[in-house]
């Protein structure tokens, strides 16, 4: 096979598109982690927390409608966002009252 025959030749391979729930993944990790962190959880988690949410959100459905494949990823990158969000509210609550 020489290099013509093989720039002829399509791939089949369907391309994903998985980068919503990666993103999801690595924004509700760091939200988490920060979340935690005093003054920097109302100003770095809540944004990031909204951001793996909303990425969580567009994983879950573009691996519903079978074009990504982390399905997982996003789900536990929207479950971290949620409960980083709710760490600062807590936090908020706790400081405030």
């Amino acid at each position: 096979m020489n290099r013509s025959d093989m720039a002829e030749g399509h791939s089949t391979r369907p391309l994903y598109r998985n980068g919503a729930g990666s993103a999801a993944l690595i924004a509700g990790i760091v939200a988490l982690i920060c979340a935690f962190v005093p003054f920097i959880g109302d100003f770095v988690a809540a944004p990031v927390g909204v951001f793996a949410v909303v990425c969580g959100w567009v994983g879950v459905s573009r691996s519903e409608d079978g074009i990504a494949t982390n399905g997982r990823d996003a789900v536990i990158g929207a479950a971290l966002g949620g409960a980083a969000l709710f760490v600062v509210f807590l936090a908020n609550v706790a400081t405030f009252v």
